[in-house]
């Protein structure tokens, strides 16, 4: 089955009827994402991500996101661990809102909240947090799960005017990753784009006030901290081929 929305595969409204016994345990395993090398990161994200990935902008238009890049290869994800586990201090909410989402109706006038029903934490034997109480009202965890799924709504309408701001200022650039493999092989993984930092340097004084006022500036240059993750890429790669190799050893 193909993935929806990167990491989603059967996505379903959350109902008391159909859901009424389910519940889910989230937070251990991040397998579901292990083959996605890049998320879309919100604005409020960007000083606890700055130090653990590059972060840089996709798409064009309306449609442009930051995003954090997770991988050199197109199915790569270097932060899940043999084990299932998170390999960073900070996982993206993009990642911790798995395994719901917010659907829009075709006017986007009204937002449901789903669930991927092929999420392997998902269950009817009570292992984690129940979405439904045995009246069919909404737990404590559902209802927290709502409001973070508010708040992640609010926040990607504040990242997409900052995207606006940038592509109108004319700051972006394409640009690439590259980092030497464990075979010592350049990798190079493109179709981004980066503030350039000339641009930003020659822009009227009073734009870059107008940029400080708003913390846009921060913002800019947080992003710019981050291209520091993208050269550690390639030590990723290489302890993951090592770990790779010292465990078909001790299977052998």
């Amino acid at each position: 089955m193909s993935k929806q929305l990167l990491i989603y595969s059967k996505v379903v409204p959350v109902s008391s009827e159909a859901h009424r016994e389910l519940s889910v345990r989230v937070g251990e395993r991040f397998d579901f994402a292990a083959e996605t090398n890049s998320v879309p990161l919100m604005v409020a994200e960007f000083a606890a991500a700055a130090s653990e990935y590059g972060i840089v902008f996709a798409g064009e238009g309306e449609r442009m996101t930051p995003v954090a890049i997770l991988g050199l290869g197109e199915s790569e994800n270097l932060y899940v661990a043999r084990d299932g586990s998170w390999d960073a201090r900070y996982i993206p909410a993009f990642i911790r809102r798995y395994p719901f989402v917010f659907a829009a109706s075709e006017q986007g006038e009204r937002l449901t909240l789903c669930i991927d029903d092929a999420y392997a934490g998902a269950n009817h034997e009570g292992r984690g947090e129940r979405l439904f109480d045995s009246e069919g009202q909404q737990t404590g965890y559902l209802k927290q799960t709502l409001a973070f799924m508010q708040q992640y709504q609010r926040e990607v309408v504040m990242t997409r005017n900052f995207c606006t701001l940038l592509q109108g200022l004319d700051l972006l650039v394409p640009m690439h990753a590259q980092a030497v493999g464990p075979d010592g092989r350049a990798l190079r993984l493109g179709g981004f784009q980066a503030v350039d930092r000339e641009r930003l340097k020659q822009l009227p004084a009073e734009r870059l006030t107008t940029l400080f006022g708003s913390d846009a500036l921060e913002l800019i240059y947080l992003h710019l901290h981050s291209m520091q993750a993208l050269t550690r890429l390639g030590a990723r790669l290489r302890d993951v081929s090592v770990a790779s190799e010292e465990s078909e050893e001790s299977a052998a």
